[in-house]
């Protein structure tokens, strides 16, 4: 019987070697590798090229999001599974969207997760309880897609509606950076700042950079890194 190679990542420990323990009761799936950074589990996947990769969205240096990105732009035959805390809708379409083959909350039951990994290494996709194959992903993804009101950039972007240096904006006000600081970070005038975060506000339909914050924190698209506070300066 040919295994299926898997991959599991995740920053927690405990949750991580719990997932692994449970993988290796089934005698048809062999762990193969473990990370507990984005980047990390990017060099794995390029080195070994397993069947599947299980990826919590929300990583360090790379998330779950990104990581398929760029599987799929190498074109690697490794399938993505994304695990996440935070079973959103839109944060659902635009994994699908960048390449996943599944999206599951991390309260999953183990045998539903492994039933998840045997129908993907197969060619299939999962969304929620959904059994899909290729034209039956892109139905869904069409669909769900048609019906979100809010607006979308160009389809090569990593992250929707946010373009690549919004991205870069948001995950610094997620850190709690003024205007003046971002722009010295990136090295961007402040008035570009501005009108980027006025963008994001718009795009993500919210009032302040608070609920900005929020927002990306919770789909997974930015993390919290220890640091000091910087000074609130505008």
């Amino acid at each position: 019987m040919e295994k299926i190679k898997i991959i599991v990542v995740d920053d927690h420990p405990l949750f991580r070697q719990g997932v692994i323990d449970s993988f290796s009761l089934e005698p048809d799936f062999e762990i193969v590798g473990e990370a507990e950074s984005g980047e990390k589990a990017l060099e794995i996947i390029r080195h070994l090229e397993p069947d599947v990769a299980v990826l919590d969205v929300n990583l360090p240096e790379l998330n779950g999001q990104q990581i398929t990105r760029m599987v799929v732009a190498d074109k690697l035959r490794t399938k993505v599974i994304l695990l996440t805390a935070y079973d959103d809708t839109e944060q659902v379409i635009h994994s699908m969207r960048v390449g996943a083959s599944a999206y599951s909350a991390k309260d999953v039951q183990p045998e539903k997760l492994n039933d998840i990994i045997r129908a993907v290494a197969q060619g299939f996709y999962f969304v929620g309880d959904k059994k899909l194959d290729e034209a039956g992903v892109e139905k869904w993804l069409e669909e769900r897609t048609d019906s979100l009101a809010r607006p979308y950039s160009d389809p090569g972007e990593p992250f929707y509606p946010l373009s690549t240096r919004e991205m870069e904006v948001l995950e610094c006000v997620t850190q709690g950076m003024s205007n003046k600081e971002i722009a010295n970070f990136l090295g961007i005038s402040h008035q570009t700042v501005k009108n980027h975060v006025t963008a994001i506000l718009r795009k993500l339909g919210v009032e302040d950079r608070t609920q900005a914050a929020v927002y990306a924190l919770r789909r997974g698209w930015v993390r919290l890194y220890e640091q000091g506070d910087p000074d609130a300066e505008e």
